[in-house]
């Protein structure tokens, strides 16, 4: 029979903020031993869920019977959220959908780091909540990389407080350069037609006008596109101001950028932000960072506006396989 709440349990990787653990984990311990009844046990226990999650940031259910992609969206669609899916989506990753709502998370090179962000920050729709879900872990590394932004805002205000308000007052613009086909070998490969679901140039340039973003055709075919002024610091509704962006992973991750971080990276206001707070953030981020080391079965809901997220690279014989969902 379903327990009557969920069973929060401690390991000493945890970190603590504020009183409360990050990530926290619940433990099925065998009480739910079928999807069906670990689905009603959700329904019953989502106000408690939801709580925990704007508390903590991310919650780890581990032990619980999920095992296949169609489970996993049976599990995240227990939740009742809206969908948010790959195909309407502008992310820059190349994906693959196992379902309508379920898709890898990315599909990078296992060697390839990529670094901690907030999904889709850098475009003028994001979602709100995350789904992981490991249907194998890799032999060697490949833990998700999980960071709250409202502590990494406490320390750039603390530290660099006039940064804090540049930041704040004048939001970011972001300069991708999307291919003509997709490109798996990067973390950015995703194809124009793919990200703005247009099947020519014409139709892509309505959806980039209609988006508030500049562009420029490149000769090979390819698309460069600038955003318009997007947030770097997010007001949640408990009063907490997070660092709610892409400046970390863009910055360290993107092809080129941190030799002219310029080309990708400036403030609302078209200034630039130099190297040594880029370098200052990245060292935050590393100091408040938790990484979640995999086991099959788990899965993790995150909230987008409180959490970042990125992956270690891994190696092995084991293929480490990701899935996803998203919640508008």
């Amino acid at each position: 029979m379903p327990v009557d709440q969920p069973n929060f349990i401690q390991n000493d990787h945890q970190i603590e903020f504020d009183g409360m653990r990050f990530p926290l984990i619940l433990s099925n311990q065998e009480s739910l031993s079928t999807l069906e009844s670990t689905v009603d046990w959700l329904k019953s226990q989502q106000v408690l869920l939801e709580s925990a999650l704007r508390a903590s940031g991310a919650l780890l259910f581990r032990g619980f019977p999920i095992d296949s992609a169609e489970a996993f969206d049976t599990f995240s669609a227990a939740f009742g959220y809206d969908d948010f899916t790959y195909q309407q989506s502008l992310s820059n990753a190349v994906r693959i959908n196992h379902t309508r709502r379920i898709f890898t998370a990315n599909e990078a090179p296992p060697a390839m780091e990529i670094f901690l962000h907030h999904e889709m920050a850098q475009t003028p729709v994001s979602p709100s909540k995350l789904f992981f879900y490991c249907h194998a872990a890799a032999d060697e590394g490949g833990a998700t990389s999980l960071c709250r932004s409202d502590k990494l805002y406490e320390r750039l205000l603390a530290e660099q407080p006039e940064w804090a308000a540049r930041f704040e007052t004048h939001g970011l613009r972001y300069t991708t350069v999307m291919p003509v086909t997709d490109n798996p070998g990067s973390g950015q490969g995703r194809s124009w037609q793919s990200t703005l679901d247009a099947a020519d140039q014409s139709a892509a340039e309505t959806r980039l006008m209609r988006l508030g973003y500049t562009w420029a055709w490149q000769a090979d075919g390819g698309l460069q596109a600038t955003t318009p002024v997007l947030p770097a610091v997010v007001n949640l509704d408990d009063g907490r101001k997070v660092f709610y962006n892409q400046l970390l992973a863009a910055y360290a991750g993107w092809a080129g950028v941190k030799d002219n971080p310029d080309c990708a990276l400036l403030l609302g206001d078209g200034s630039s932000i130099p190297v040594a707070i880029f370098e200052q953030l990245l060292g935050w981020a590393h100091q408040l960072t938790f990484d979640l080391c995999w086991q099959a079965g788990d899965v993790v809901l995150l909230d987008n506006y409180c959490t970042m997220h990125g992956r270690r690279p891994y190696a092995g014989a084991q293929r480490r396989q990701v899935l996803v969902a998203l919640a508008a």
